[in-house]
């Protein structure tokens, strides 16, 4: 059975505002939903991991009742970094389980049906695999100058892997460097390959993305 995570612990502070940025509404829908519906839409049969922090538990499931949002997933407490919140989320994946599981931001909602079929394909084989887009703006170092753009990928999720890696990886202590779930993985020795991922799939965390995610619906 392969499996996705999906963190929200988002505290909503660039969002101005005291409601997280995972439950804002984006066309009446909460973000989070969505995220979670384009999942189900992709792979129906995947397991959906929820990591919430247990303070926006009750919250969330007010929100599905209002909502009658009845998908089926399994419910984890968040952890003091990402890198812990996946943690959790993985306790809820059988130690002997094969397959591939996803880790992907509750606020991307609008991560493409292909790129996630994509994403679990090759990882299917290359046991490490995070969508990557193309820099479009000229990039500067702040001391340095002005970098080559070709040189670069802006890096989205979901970052997929094989689920006994990933496990193993994430039984490493906590560096500050973990940034991301590759950045685990590769820490631990095995290589990531990109593969494309889609322009819409932005991650939203300020009022300017609500607005933009209102137009891409």
């Amino acid at each position: 059975m392969d499996y996705v995570i999906i963190v929200a612990g988002g505290k909503g502070l660039r969002m101005g505002g005291d409601i997280p940025k995972q439950f804002l509404p984006v066309a009446g829908l909460p973000v989070l939903m969505r995220t979670m519906l384009r999942f189900r839409e992709a792979l129906p049969e995947l397991q959906i991991i929820l990591v919430l922090p247990k303070a926006q538990q009750e919250y969330w499931r007010g929100l599905c009742a209002a909502h009658q949002f009845n998908i089926d997933y399994l419910l984890a407490d968040g952890g003091k970094t990402r890198f812990h919140s996946v943690q959790s989320g993985l306790a809820l994946v059988p130690d002997d389980a094969e397959g591939v599981v996803g880790v992907h931001d509750g606020v991307r909602p609008f991560v493409s049906v292909e790129v996630i079929r994509r994403c679990y394909e090759e990882a299917r084989t290359a046991k490490a695999v995070i969508p990557v887009i193309p820099v479009v703006e000229t990039l500067r170092h702040v001391t340095e100058g002005t970098k080559p753009r070709d040189e670069y990928r802006l890096v989205q999720t979901p970052q997929c892997f094989d689920i006994q890696l990933l496990k193993a990886a994430n039984s490493q202590p906590y560096r500050d460097s973990f940034t991301d779930d590759a950045s685990v993985v590769e820490a631990y020795g095995h290589a990531v390959t990109l593969v494309d991922g889609n322009r819409e799939n932005i991650k939203i965390t300020t009022p300017a993305d609500l607005l933009l995610a209102e137009s891409l619906l």
